[in-house]
C-alpha cells in the first residue's frame, strides 16, 4: 500500500490565496472546498490510505523556546475561520485528520510517516508538502516528499541535490541558514553553501569544532531544536486506520455548507464503487 500524508495547513493557504486571484470576493469556505477537491482527486487517482494534518492552533511548544517563532498574528480572519470547518469536513468525508495543538501539523506529518514506515505492508509514504523541514523525514525512495508546487517527487537523492546534505541533517542545515517562514534567522554569515560544507566536513552541529561557531554554538543548537520535527505523536495504532472507506452520512450537508454540493455526489459515487 501507499500512504499519502497531506499538509492541510499548506493546502488551505494555497487554495485561499489561489482562489483570490482573479476574484473580487472570497467565498466564506472556498479554500475548504478547494482542499477537499484536491483530496477527492487523490481518491479518484487510486489513493487508498490518507491522513491530513492541520494546525488547529498555530502556536506550539516551540514558541516557548524562541519568542520570535511563528504565530497566527497577521493571519487574515477569513483564512483563520476556515481551519475548523476544514477539519470537520474532512472527518465527514471519511479522511483521517489530525488537528494539532501543542505540536504542529509538520510534527504530525513526521510522526505519521515514522509510524507508517515501520509497517512492512507499506510500500511507500508520500508526504504532500513543499516545506523544507519535512525533507528530514525522507528515507531513500520509500518515504518521499511530494512538492506539488515544483512538480517534484523528492527522494533522498533529491534532498541531497537540493540542499547539499542528507535528509537526516536537514535540522542542522536549517539551524545554520534559518527559516524565515518559521521565524528563526539562522547564523549570521552562514549561507546554504557554507552550511552544506560545514555539515559535510563535521557532521551534526554537536560535532562541530568549537571554533567553527564560536559564541553562536548555543544559538545554533536552539535553532536545531526548533527545526527538528517530533515523531512521537500517537496518531494511530494501525496504518489500516488511514484506509478510506467512504463518507459519513453528514458529508452531503458538509459539502453544501462549504458551497460545493456536487462534491458530495462525486465522493459518494467513489464510495459506492469502493463497496462494489
Amino acid at each position: 500500500m501507499i500512504v499519502h500524508l497531506i499538509d492541510g495547513t499548506y493546502e488551505l493557504f494555497r487554495h485561499f490565496y489561489g482562489l483570490r486571484r482573479g476574484r473580487e470576493d472570497d467565498p466564506p469556505l472556498g479554500a475548504v472546498a478547494g482542499v477537499l477537491g484536491t483530496v477527492a482527486q487523490m481518491l479518484e487517482g487510486g489513493a487508498t490510505h490518507l491522513g491530513v494534518a492541520t494546525d488547529h492552533v498555530i502556536e506550539s511548544f516551540r514558541n516557548g523556546l524562541w519568542p520570535e517563532y511563528k504565530t497566527g498574528e497577521g493571519m487574515e480572519p477569513a483564512l483563520r475561520a476556515q481551519f475548523q470547518p476544514l477539519e470537520e469536513a474532512l472527518g465527514a468525508m471519511g479522511v483521517a485528520v489530525w488537528p494539532m495543538v501543542e505540536l504542529e501539523a509538520d510534527d504530525a506529518l513526521a510522526s505519521a510517516a515514522h509510524l507508517a514506515a515501520r509497517d512492512d505492508r507499506v510500500e511507500k509514504v508520500c508526504i504532500w508538502t513543499p516545506d523544507k523541514d519535512l525533507a528530514q523525514c525522507v528515507v531513500g525512495d520509500r518515504v518521499v516528499q511530494m512538492d506539488r508546487r515544483a512538480g517534484a517527487i523528492r527522494d533522498a537523492e533529491g534532498v541531497r541535490a537540493k540542499f547539499g546534505v542528507e535528509p537526516v541533517r536537514i535540522p542542522d542545515y536549517l539551524a545554520l541558514v534559518g527559516d524565515a517562514a518559521d521565524g528563526y534567522p539562522g547564523i549570521r554569515g552562514c549561507g546554504p553553501k557554507t552550511a552544506a560544507r560545514w555539515i559535510g566536513l563535521y557532521g551534526p552541529i554537536e560535532e562541530f569544532p568549537t571554533e567553527v561557531l564560536g559564541d553562536n554554538r548555543n544559538r545554533a543548537l536552539l535553532f536545531k531544536t526548533l527545526a527538528t520535527l517530533r515523531t512521537d505523536a500517537p496518531l494511530f495504532d494501525d496504518v489500516e486506520e488511514l484506509r478510506w472507506r467512504g463518507t459519513a452520512k453528514s458529508f452531503a450537508s458538509e459539502a453544501a455548507r462549504i458551497g460545493d454540493p456536487r462534491l458530495a455526489v462525486r465522493v459518494q459515487d467513489l464510495g459506492r464503487r469502493l463497496r462494489g
